[in-house]
């Protein structure tokens, strides 16, 4: 950029607008798209996407309808083209929503029953489309941490039959200690400390369904799982959702059940829960048939809406038929009408500021003077918050080819208080992306840092892990911590204020202070993060031992 045009924008901009980090005299053809990501834009779509008459982007809502064009026009307007095939900016995405009555578990063993209490005791719901759900004189088998894992030469099941039993599993992944120093666990098996996607609770449920398992209980646990057993009851107890006539197998009966509960099943067979939990450690480790029969049965309370993923297109110039998509999710918890005074959650930072980003990308890319050589998708996804619907709809029904869609990448919470010296990738180590974004961050002065808590697993809490999970290369990074004149703790602080205080809460509004410096930023290393993929030679992949990396592998065979 020359030097008055950088005098020009800052003036114009003030200190809420970082400028591109070019500082060469020469403009380069990113410059335009890069300088069109502003404070004021960004803030321009919050003000609309964050005001109560959205009232908190509720999925299935009339705020949904307003969300929807919004977002449609706004693309419009851009002149990108619709993303859906058939003509049009959306795609309906079917949900069934269910809610659990009359739940009830019990056990029997050795001539003795034990009945666990809903939901203080025992949690339990049901994926499947039907009314009524029974598990009746179902065998319970202890499976360790319920892990297949071939690249980990990690196997609970030991190929035993599991066809209509209730499998009783630990919480995330084994914790395999260090030989020689016990204090420490061995980086080698599971990543150590890191969760993979082995230790998350929706994969240990899935592996069940795949064994042919009537039911599945996970054993909770505050440390493991990163969150106390009243985080469980309190979600799952109200009305779930999922996508309709998923063609992935469910067992019956998903359930959760406290440590202390977890004993007393054991005990009733006559084992001991420390001593299978220190036997589950090991690779030798054999499935326990616990001589229980299990009864659980609950009723379905269902209903079956339509949502809407928002999808436009920026054509490639050479390679129209190859994609990358940016994702971010547009909904929110919605009205609580049962509430007295501010009934609304607006949902300003999570994830009104990434839909805002994702329309800021969408923008910047039209003022390329080129396309890049393959196309761009914007993808705007629902139902984030009840459980990633919106991209696992996308990643299992896609409007384009898997095998020919390059990269993912994710804006879940951009950062509002001002410009930072790092970033965090989450899941850091997963794929090539990192590599790429790397490169980017030197252009900007900035480094990457680790994340804070990596066994809470938060690389498969966003909607990039369901495109992850069907193969796809996906990247999500997560605000720096040092930030730019501010003391050492202040990142922290900021950080640690927003879960206390207004994570999915009411209380999360625009707020008077904020500062995009830094999520402009952030926005501007993902335009040329993706801008390279779209213009590379070669696709992102995952790398050696990653989950994901052999179902990429056969994907693309099929090219």
């Amino acid at each position: 950029m020359k030097n008055f045009a950088l005098l020009a924008l800052l003036l114009a901009c003030g200190s809420a607008c970082t400028p591109t980090e070019t500082t060469s005299d020469t403009e380069t053809p990113l410059d335009s798209a890069l300088t069109s990501i502003t404070h004021d834009d960004l803030m321009r779509h919050l003000r609309v996407l964050a005001s109560d008459s959205f009232e908190g982007r509720g999925v299935a809502t009339p705020a949904e309808t307003l969300t929807v064009d919004y977002l449609t026009n706004q693309f419009r307007q851009l002149g990108l083209k619709p993303g859906n095939p058939d003509g049009s900016y959306v795609q309906k995405v079917p949900l069934m929503g269910f809610t659990a009555e009359d739940v009830k578990a019990s056990f029997q063993g050795k001539g003795k029953t034990l009945t666990f209490q809903y939901p203080d005791q025992f949690m339990g719901v049901s994926h499947l489309n039907q009314e009524d759900v029974a598990v009746q004189h179902s065998e319970v088998v202890f499976v360790g941490y319920g892990v297949d894992a071939p690249e980990y030469e990690w196997d609970d099941y030991k190929g035993m039959d599991m066809t209509g039993k209730t499998l009783l599993m630990l919480i995330n992944d084994p914790a395999v200690p260090l030989e020689g120093d016990t204090s420490q666990l061995d980086s080698t098996v599971f990543r150590g400390k890191a969760m993979t996607y082995y230790g998350r609770w929706t994969y240990k449920y899935e592996i069940a369904a795949e064994k042919g398992a009537a039911a599945a209980i996970i054993i909770h646990e505050t440390g493991p799982a990163g969150y106390p057993y009243e985080v469980v009851s309190g979600s799952w107890g109200g009305e779930n959702f999922d996508v309709q006539n998923d063609p992935n197998p469910k067992v019956q009966v998903e359930a959760w059940v406290p440590y202390a509960q977890a004993q007393e099943l054991v005990a009733l067979a006559g084992q001991n829960l420390a001593q299978l939990k220190q036997a589950a450690l090991k690779r030798d480790f054999q499935p326990v048939p616990l001589g229980v029969q299990a009864n659980l049965s609950l009723h379905n309370n269902l209903r079956f809406v339509d949502s809407h993923n928002v999808v436009a297109k920026l054509e490639g110039s050479e390679l129209p038929d190859e994609y990358v998509i940016y994702t971010a999710h547009w909904d929110h918890l919605g009205r609580d009408p049962e509430l007295e005074g501010d009934q609304i959650y607006n949902g300003a930072l999570d994830n009104a500021t990434g839909t805002a980003g994702l329309l800021e990308l969408a923008d910047a890319y039209t003022k390329l003077p080129t396309p890049p050589k393959r196309s761009v998708l914007f993808l705007a996804v629902t139902a984030e918050e009840k459980g990633l619907l919106g991209s696992k709809y996308y990643a299992t029904h896609p409007l384009y080819p898997l095998n020919k869609t390059l990269a993912n990448l994710n804006m879940d919470g951009l950062n509002p208080w001002g410009r930072t010296r790092d970033l965090v990738i989450v899941g850091q180590g997963n794929s090539t992306l990192d590599d790429t974004l790397m490169k980017a961050l030197q252009q900007q002065d900035r480094v990457v840092v680790p994340e804070d808590s990596p066994e809470k697993g938060y690389f498969y809490r966003s909607d990039h892990f369901e495109f992850a999970k069907e193969g796809v290369p996906a990247l999500y990074t997560d605000n720096g911590i040092d930030y730019r004149d501010q003391p050492a703790d202040y990142g922290r602080q900021r950080q640690a204020a927003y879960v206390e205080q207004d994570y999915h809460k009411l209380s999360d509004e625009i707020k008077p202070d904020w500062n995009f410096a830094g999520g402009v930023e952030d926005l501007q290393l993902l335009f040329r993060v993706g801008y390279d993929v779209a213009n590379g030679t070669t696709y992102p992949s995952w790398k050696p031992g990653t989950e994901f990396r052999a179902k990429r592998e056969q994907m693309l065979r099929q090219l």
